[in-house]
């Protein structure tokens, strides 16, 4: 535009010499005036075009994210008209985009309010704000702006869970426990007479001396559960027609076993093959078990950023886990298939000192045989189909 623009000042120009007409020469000169102050000026106010996104920057699956964007001009020219273009991923932008045409005097700014949509579970760019200008007339060609951009963590879907049994080989902990051989002496619960054979340790001297009768202690039993989470996301250990139901429900699966070891204040990890755009892409994602919300904020934000794709096999993860890993800790396999391989991977883990635990999820071929194997081998073993087979872990 710019260049066509020249193009017709020249020839008015030459017109002008030829006809020797002062009214031409005017027309000339007004126009270059006009091109040369509206391309300096729409360059020098976007120089002084500043921007703010005011959202919370993580949210779960399903929810609105509230977005405020204030858009300010801080010099002393006023932008004539401003178009203001806000761009956002399919998956969280709100049914009508963001597109704006306005003006801005001085020191004046305009605020703008929208709702993102948090309607799968990511890691989502937000922006650039595009913004462009020129002169009045049209004369020149627009000056474009671009801002940095923002982020979006979207969580996975959370099952809230009560009944989910792991076992651990770890004693004295926080969990209530059905063998007696995980008694924990700081958990007393009641009281009896003594029976020979008890040992004098658990003799309650005070209830002896109250009631003349020897008392033992009876002990709440007990374990303390550490649990690693090992997530196979790799694509082509699950069926080529619904790899993207399966992993998806995966994770779900992963974040949801995940917040109940939390919320009973045991020690969590995760480690998964899947790729982390905030991570070596060559290497697997790993957090190390640990305790508190601070830890269920870490394997959250890994889980929301993980992507299925083709990767390095999952045997490879256990293997390498399986040598990090303390003894007696609990390790939950989520995968899509359980072959010779995976098996003879998870013997190797009993063999270490790990109590492993299959979870199969989507649709598995030869599942008869599979449970049969883990029956065999008192493998625990769990298939989920869909989210509504979390429910019976729910009662």
């Amino acid at each position: 535009m710019l260049f066509n623009h020249l193009i017709f000042m020249l020839v008015l120009f030459i017109i002008a010499l030829l006809v020797r007409d002062d009214f031409i020469f005017t027309i000339v000169y007004l126009l270059a005036g006009v091109t040369i102050v509206g391309r300096i000026w729409s360059s020098r106010v976007l120089r002084n075009l500043e921007y703010e996104r005011s959202y919370t920057k993580k949210a779960f699956c399903g929810e609105e994210v509230p977005v405020q964007l204030t858009v300010e001009n801080r010099g002393w020219l006023p932008m004539i008209w401003l178009r203001l273009i806000e761009s956002l991923p399919t998956e969280i932008a709100p049914p009508v985009p963001l597109r704006q045409v306005l003006s801005l005097g001085p020191h004046s700014q305009v605020k703008f309010d929208y709702l993102l949509k948090a309607r799968k579970r990511g890691y989502y760019k937000v922006g650039p704000l595009f913004a462009s200008t020129g002169d009045l007339l049209g004369l020149t060609s627009e000056q474009r702006w671009e801002s940095d951009q923002d982020t979006l963590i979207v969580y996975p879907r959370i099952i809230r869970l009560s009944n989910l049994n792991l076992r651990s080989s770890a004693p004295l902990g926080a969990l209530r426990h059905t063998e007696p051989i995980y008694e924990d002496p700081c958990r007393v619960y009641g009281k009896r007479e003594y029976v020979a054979g008890d040992s004098l340790r658990r003799v309650d001297w005070k209830a002896t001396a109250a009631t003349g009768h020897l008392q033992v202690k009876l002990f709440d039993p007990s374990i303390s559960l550490t649990t690693e989470f090992i997530l196979g996301l790799n694509i082509s250990e699950y069926g080529v027609h619904h790899w993207a139901d399966a992993t998806e429900l995966a994770i779900v699966v992963a974040a949801s076993m995940v917040d109940w070891v939390i919320r009973n204040k045991q020690n969590a990890g995760m480690a998964t093959n899947g790729l982390d755009p905030m991570s070596d892409q060559t290497a697997y994602s790993a957090v190390m078990p640990r305790k508190g919300q601070a830890q269920m904020v870490r394997i959250l934000e890994v889980l929301a950023r993980v992507q299925a794709a083709e990767t390095q096999p999952l045997i490879e993860v256990v293997r390498h886990e399986r040598q990090q890993l303390p003894w007696g800790t609990t390790l939950v396999i989520i995968c899509g298939q359980a072959d010779d391989q995976l098996f003879e991977e998870v013997f190797r883990c009993r063999r270490y000192g790990l109590n492993p635990i299959l979870v199969l999820v989507g649709q598995i071929g030869a599942l008869r045989a599979i449970k049969e194997r883990c029956e065999h081998f008192s493998i625990p073993f769990h298939h989920i189909r869909n989210e509504f087979d979390l429910h019976s872990w729910r009662q």
